[in-house]
């Protein structure tokens, strides 16, 4: 397996040392730079990254046994004067290779530097992620014909054997010095331990009885350190009760210490790290300890037993000093094992660098909103990004932790890290004001008005939407990288959303935001299906639906639709414009979410979906289905829902509530009722008896008259408050209410008409201007009021159709139809006996019978009268005016 791999890598080592020459032909390298022969390993800082460099020539150096793992599409090999982070930031390109494999697993490759690029412009020799600014691991070069040397801390050991899939040991072996280094190295939380140590030689079976073994962690400030154990009993380590002796797997000194308090532990520790999601601990043994009692010997030479354990690591606490490893559990060779290992023997069969499922090892702050964010600035000790300022931000005195919010939950920061540090939530993972750079960049909150101290600090509230990204950063806007990672998370849908009602039977929850020309949807069911459905519509059909659904990759989906039947083929999909669209399951249970514009920007009559309007200040009928499985491309049977809400749920989305479907409301269906009897029967009753009753003897006409009108109106208005306080508020929107104002109007300036209204003229005198003009103008309100009045009704008969979705609107419109053509018969036949009977009386004299009370009943019908009065008179006709008594 060790050679095919090897035989793997020979291809690639040849195509990239092809490549480069090719693409540096003809450049001519210079053997006289003094860091020709230099070599050194490369210190890790990000990426799991290990290697070691010699420099070939002036313009060209080797890379060998190179682990890294994946960046950017920008990883290059990058110079820079020093290791500061201004001097690195602003570093440059070294060679035109670029490291963007998905991961490096102990190859070898030449590179060439750039044409213009000569080793004095070199002190420190990068591997750089242009991207995120970051360094992955570097070598720093010799100055000024100094000696070579080498950083202090290198990763890069001898031998390397694989313990299990996420647990390594390395070391490197001095036999002179009787001294062998051990790194241990694993994929595990920082609250494991890791234990490898030296059987017992004498024993066959329980090997971990009377073992010599190191115990490698880290302490809760993330500092490495190393035990010396020696295990009497498979247990945790506790004290006799009898003479106070220890027994169990115990520290070298507990022993001592309970007896005479000779210290023991003779192992040392070098250095220890973490980094992405991997923990690295080394430490130095000797082969042939002065500890004859508690520590083996280790024969460089000979094949000896070795055990080791991953497993978590107790704390100290206020009764013990020591760290305690528990038990390890879990399976061997995956938790625990053992193995024969002669340590002086050659051995590399660690094949690229371990991958961590979660390489995160920045501390962890979940906002709480009762408790504040502090956000100070103090001294670089781990930053996850590196380079990075010598001061950083840090929250709650961590320094740059992630910090996890819920989308939905006010988080907030009291902002005293000084004037020259304003804090802001940004899409950039940098900082320092993108646009400076030529970059872009979304800000969610904060800016240059977030920064305080500590004697006034600065209280920054953020509330991440729904739509507010997985990740963004707190960032500082004047310095790059000073800040870190912030993951959004979902919250309870009630904390992302304004308003939420159960639907009908309680199987599905309808949750919902509006904003000036938008809702935001969501619906969650309370039981698992293949897919949630929600609709808008008195039921299945003539509804648009929203579906929602996990494909066979794992994969939300979302699709619109419009149903006009109840088989598939009567499923239309649509086109709406959702945004912000996601579809999510949970332990089986469907979550779909959406924006969508209130009124579709397109015309009804294009598309299906064009008619999909949310009117806010109408209820909105909501269904619900669900089904085993649903597909976007050809519906069948099997597609139809299980279960299906049995009646809509009428959703109120000003008011943030809902009410059970019940036809047409009670209290809109008085309004109607009180309208048509105003517009319908009142009002029209009242100009009917100034017409066709002035034959009655007195003045009942105009009694009949006044009280028909004004009690009309007052029904008018009193119907107008039943539906204002129905739908909880006056809106001006559809045709109907337009209507119905513009009629209230006209209905209303009749009463200040009749208050103003002129003298009538004496007996043989003619009617003055004035007199005529509030004759016309009264006769043309009324009658306009009647006219816009009742088609007010109508609109409002197709108001109910379309908004209330009323199912006998249909036969209330020709009922309402059929009652004004009995309306309009009756006035027509009044008409035809009217004339019929001023016929009869003109061939003895101008008497007209309509004419026969005062004068004022003139401006109630026809304003002509007055003009064939007048040319009656100059024709020298005689026209015998009847008085009325006095009112």
């Amino acid at each position: 397996m060790y050679n095919s791999k090897i035989f793997l890598l020979i291809p690639l080592f040849l195509i990239n040392s092809i490549a480069s020459s090719k693409a540096d032909s003809g450049q001519k390298c210079s053997n006289t730079s003094s860091l020709i022969g230099f070599e050194s390993n490369f210190t890790m800082v990000r990426h799991q990254l290990r290697g070691h460099l010699k420099i070939l020539d002036g313009c060209s150096f080797q890379v060998t046994r190179f682990d890294m793992l994946s960046g950017s599409s920008d990883v290059v090999f990058w110079g820079a004067v020093s290791l500061n982070f201004s001097d690195l930031t602003s570093g440059f390109p070294i060679s035109g290779q670029r490291l963007n494999q998905t991961a490096y697993k102990n190859v070898s490759f030449s590179v060439q530097l750039l044409p213009d690029i000569t080793w004095d412009q070199i002190n420190v020799l990068s591997i750089w992620d242009i991207a995120s600014t970051s360094d992955f691991g570097h070598v720093t070069l010799p100055r000024n014909g100094s000696d070579s040397f080498s950083d202090s801390v290198h990763t890069v050991f001898d031998n390397c054997k694989n313990l299990s899939d996420n647990y390594r040991v390395r070391w490197n072996l001095n036999v002179e010095e009787n001294w062998i280094e051990i790194g241990l190295e694993a994929a595990a939380p920082t609250t494991y331990y890791m234990a490898f140590g030296w059987a017992n030689p004498n024993r066959t079976k329980e090997l971990m009885s009377e073992a010599d073994v190191t115990v490698a962690s880290f302490t809760e400030e993330g500092r490495p350190f190393v035990d010396d154990f020696y295990i009497t009993a498979y247990s945790e380590c506790k004290l006799s009760s009898k003479d106070r002796t220890a027994i169990g797997v115990c520290p070298d000194v507990v022993y001592e210490n309970s007896k005479n308090g000779m210290m023991v532990n003779n192992t040392r520790l070098v250095y220890g790290h973490r980094r992405d999601g991997v923990s690295l601990i080394m430490f130095r043994k000797p082969l042939n300890s002065t500890d004859k009692k508690y520590d083996l010997p280790v024969y460089p030479n000979e094949d000896m037993r070795v055990i080791w354990a991953l497993g978590l690591m107790k704390p100290p606490n206020e009764n013990r000093s020591h760290f305690l490893p528990q038990f390890h559990g879990g399976p061997e060779k995956v938790a625990y094992g053992h193995l024969v290992l002669n340590v002086s023997k050659k051995v590399d069969d660690c094949f690229g660098p371990l991958d961590a499922d979660d390489n995160e090892d920045q501390e962890l702050i979940i906002a709480d909103t009762e408790v504040p964010l502090v956000v100070t600035t103090g001294e670089v000790l781990h930053y996850p990004n590196p380079p990075s300022p010598s001061k950083v931000l840090y929250i709650n005195n961590k320094e740059a932790p992630v910090l996890r919010v819920e989308r939905g939950v006010p988080v907030k920061f009291l902002v005293q890290a000084g004037h020259d540090v304003a804090l802001y939530i940004t899409s950039d993972s940098l900082g320092g004001n993108a646009t400076s750079r030529n970059a872009t960049e979304t800000i969610y909150s904060g800016g240059p008005e977030a920064e305080g101290v500590v004697a006034n600090p600065h209280e920054l509230i953020w509330v991440p939407d729904r739509n507010t990204p997985d990740q963004v950063y707190y960032q500082s806007l004047y310095q790059e990288k000073m800040g870190w990672k912030v993951q959004v998370v979902d919250g309870a849908l009630s904390d992302m959303y304004n308003n939420s009602v159960l639907l009908d039977d309680q199987q599905v929850t309808f949750f919902w935001t509006l904003s000036e020309d938008s809702i935001t949807i969501a619906a969650r069911g309370v039981k698992k299906s293949g897919y949630l459905a929600i609709g808008f519509g008195n039921g299945m059909v003539n509804s648009y639906a929203y579906v929602g659904w996990i494909g066979d990759t794992g994969k939300g989906h979302l699709n619109t639709y419009s149903i006009d039947g109840k088989r598939p083929l009567n499923i239309h999909p649509t086109n709406e414009n959702l945004t912000h669209v996601r579809c999510k399951s949970e332990d089986g249970i469907i979550t779909l979410e959406f924006t969508r514009p209130l009124k579709p920007s397109c015309n009804q009559n294009d598309k299906p979906e064009c008619k999909n309007i949310v009117d806010p200040t109408t209820p909105l009928k909501v269904i619900w289905a669900m089904g085993s499985k649903w597909t976007d491309e050809h519906l069948s049977e099997k597609n139809m829902h299980t279960v299906t809400s049995q009646r809509p749920v009428q959703v109120l989305l000003i008011r943030g509530s809902s009410e059970a479907e019940q036809g047409l409301q009670p209290v809109l269906a008085v309004h109607g009722f009180m309208m048509f009897l105003s517009w319908g029967i009142l009002i029209p009753g009242g100009i009917l008896a100034a017409r066709y009753l002035k034959h009655v003897e007195g003045d009942g006409w105009y009694q009949i008259h006044i009280y028909l009108q004004y009690s009309g109106l007052a029904i008018i208005l009193l119907g107008v408050l039943f539906a204002v306080a129905e739908l909880r508020g006056f809106y001006v929107s559809s045709l109907h209410v337009k209507l119905g104002i513009a009629a209230i109007v006209f209905a209303s300036v009749q009463p200040m008409n009749a208050y103003l209204r002129p003298e009538k003229p004496a007996n043989g005198e003619d009617a003055s201007t004035k007199r005529l003009i509030w004759e016309y103008f009264h006769v043309i309100i009324g009658r306009g009021a009647v006219a816009i009045g009742i088609a007010a009704l109508f609109t409002g008969m197709k108001h109910l159709g379309e908004r209330y979705r009323v199912e006998n609107v249909h036969d209330l419109s020709w009922v309402l139809i059929i009652w004004f053509l009995i309306a309009a018969l009756t006035v027509i036949y009044l008409e035809y006996r009217e004339r019929q009977q001023r016929d009869r009386l003109q061939g003895r004299s101008n008497w007209v019978l309509g004419n026969v009370a005062e004068e004022d009943s003139i401006d109630l019908l026809s304003p002509n009268d007055a003009f064939a009065r007048k040319g009656s008179q100059s024709s020298g006709v005689i026209e015998v005016q009847l008085e009325p008594l006095n009112r």
